[in-house]
């Protein structure tokens, strides 16, 4: 993905910017791919404007701009995503790994009391389910 940080004017102001975070509108940290996630799920632009808190030409704009270099989006877009499913896997591998090291060590000495009244609602709630 490019980093350079120029703007990329779609209309008569450059309200699209390349960031550190990929193609973003300007003054905030909305990316393009933000937008594409409603865009796929197929919402429509005023609720798009209204969940990002965006301004009717942002959302125009943002939409002129995928549209008009759809490939280019649609393949930066694709890798967002991907990288996005890796960390997610990542870091649930690593919760899970913790979490079970964590449910192995026993409690502290001044936790024990705590310990055996949340162990007892446990059983208790168990028995109502």
């Amino acid at each position: 993905m490019l980093l350079d940080t120029g703007a990329i004017s779609n209309s008569k102001t450059a309200i699209i910017i390349r960031t550190e975070w990929g193609l973003t509108i300007a003054a905030t940290r909305i990316t393009l791919y933000d937008v594409m996630d409603y865009v796929t799920a197929q919402y429509p632009p005023k609720l798009i404007g209204d969940v990002l808190n965006l301004s009717k030409e942002q959302v125009s704009a943002a939409l002129s701009y995928i549209e008009e270099n759809r490939t280019q989006v649609e393949a930066e877009y694709q890798t967002i995503l991907q990288e996005e499913q890796e960390n997610r896997q990542y870091w649930e591998q690593r919760n899970r790994e913790h979490f079970a090291r964590i449910a192995t060590m026993p409690p502290k000495p001044d936790r024990e009391a705590l310990w055996a009244k949340l162990q007892e609602q446990k059983a208790r709630h168990g028995q109502k389910a």
